[in-house]
C-alpha cells in the first residue's frame, strides 16, 4: 500500500521571522508546494520583499507585513494582516526568534525580557491569534532548538530557557486544538548553515563535531520538515529533531 501525502495547493501559510535563514527556505519550500505565503520582518524589509519575489516567480501569492513578535499587539496583528492579504490562514509557522548567549551573571533583565518576549509570549499570541483563523486541517508548526535536548556547554540558560518553554506549550496546543482537526508540532534544528551561524564560522567546526553526522545542517533541511508537518494529518503533539544527531 501506497501513502501519497497531501500538498499544499491553495493553502495560506504564515512564516514569522521569514526575510532570511530558516524562515525564509521554509517559505520559498512552501510555494513550492503549492501555498501562497506571508513572511514577517523586523529588519529585513529588503531580504523580505526578495523572497515575496521568489515565491510569486513560483506563481503564488507573497506578502512581507513588519512585525515585531516581541511586541504583544504587533504579534497578533500580523496574523490578521496576513489572513486578509491573503485571504485566509492554513499554516503557521513560528520561526522568529531571537539568541542572547553570556555567562548567567552577565545577563540583564533587559536581556531576559526581550527574549521571553520574542520567544515565547510572542509565539503564544501568534499561535493564539492564527488558531482562532483555522478551520479543520490547520497546522501550527514552531522552531524550537537542538538546544532543548542537550546543552553542549556554558553560556546558553536564557535561550535553552525560552525555547524549552515551547515544547510544553506545542503539546498543550496539540491537545486543545486536536478535536477541531488543527495539529500542532516543534522542529528543533541542530546547527544549520545561515548568515547567524555560518558553517564556516569562527565556532563551526566545534558545533559540526558535536554532530553525529560531523556537517552543518542546511535551511532547506529544516524546510523539508517543516513541509511534511504542514501536510501530515496524524502528527501532532510532537518533537522533530533535524539536528544531525546533536542529540543522539
Amino acid at each position: 500500500m501506497t501513502t501519497t501525502y497531501g500538498t499544499l495547493h491553495d493553502k495560506v501559510a504564515l512564516v514569522t521571522g521569514g526575510s532570511r535563514g530558516i524562515g525564509a527556505a521554509t517559505a520559498l519550500r512552501l510555494a513550492r508546494e503549492g501555498a501562497d505565503v506571508a513572511v514577517t520582518y523586523v529588519h529585513g524589509k529588503e531580504a523580505a520583499e526578495d523572497v515575496v519575489r521568489a515565491v510569486e516567480a513560483l506563481g503564488r501569492r507573497a506578502v512581507a507585513l513588519r512585525a515585531d513578535a516581541g511586541d504583544a499587539a504587533e504579534a497578533q496583528d500580523a496574523v490578521d494582516r496576513a489572513a486578509e492579504a491573503l485571504g485566509g490562514l492554513d499554516v503557521l509557522v513560528n520561526n522568529a526568534g531571537i539568541g542572547v548567549l553570556g555567562p548567567l551573571e552577565g545577563l540583564s533583565l533587559t536581556d531576559v525580557d526581550r527574549v521571553l518576549a520574542v520567544n515565547v509570549r510572542g509565539v503564544f499570541l501568534t499561535s493564539r491569534a492564527a488558531a482562532a483563523r483555522m478551520g479543520a486541517g490547520g497546522r501550527i508548526i514552531t522552531i524550537g532548538t537542538c538546544m532543548t535536548q542537550r546543552v553542549p556547554g556554558p553560556g546558553g540558560t536564557l535561550y535553552a530557557t525560552s525555547k524549552s518553554a515551547l515544547i510544553g506549550l506545542t503539546k498543550a496546543l496539540a491537545r486543545e486544538l486536536g478535536p477541531r482537526g488543527i495539529t500542532a508540532n516543534i522542529v528543533h534544528p541542530g546547527p544549520i548553515d545561515t548568515d547567524m551561524n555560518p558553517a564556516d564560522g569562527p565556532f563551526a567546526s566545534g558545533q559540526a563535531a558535536m554532530t553525529a553526522l560531523g556537517r552543518f545542517g542546511t535551511a532547506d533541511e529544516v524546510a523539508s520538515t517543516v513541509a511534511y508537518l504542514a501536510t501530515a494529518d496524524y502528527v501532532t503533539g510532537t518533537e522533530f529533531a533535524v539536528d544531525g544527531g546533536h542529540a543522539a
